[in-house]
Order: structure tokens, then sequence, then C-alpha cells
């Protein structure tokens, strides 16, 4: 299973938050600063209760203000 988590941080926090990220490599396969309503994106894989796990370990970062995670569901579109 795959989620998108999507981190809003603190004003000139982005740096920080990235290198505290890179120290959680076991689910978190890639990490992106990003332009939008969102500072960093990151891209999990794992079963759902690592995921959820890893999105808890990041509210405990004090420097993220909010985070919002899209999982990736399965869809028979018929195609």
């Amino acid at each position: 299973m795959r989620a998108l988590c999507l981190i809003t941080v603190k004003p000139g926090k982005v740096d920080s938050v990235v290198e505290i990220l890179k120290k959680k490599r076991k689910i978190l396969k890639q990490i992106m600063i990003v332009s939008g309503r969102a500072d960093v994106s990151v891209l999990l894989q794992g079963n759902i209760d690592e995921i959820n796990n890893m999105v808890i370990d990041f509210k405990k970062i004090k420097e993220i203000v909010t985070t919002e995670t899209l999982i990736e569901v399965e869809v028979n579109l018929g195609w």
C-alpha cells in the first residue's frame, strides 16, 4: 500500500524538517519539497498500520504544523 503525506511546516523550517524525515527511512520512500498548500510531500509504502504509525510520528515533530495523508486505493473502472 502507498500513501502520499502532504506536510505543512513552520516558516523557515523546511530544511530542518527534511533532515529529520531523512532519518525515518523504514517505509518512507521519497521526500519532495513542493509548492502549493503543502511544503513537503512524502511518499510512504507499507501496510496501513505502518503508514498510520509514521504519520503519528510526523505529528511529534514540533516544526510540522499540519499533515494530510492521501491513501492509494484500487478502483476497477472497467477499462
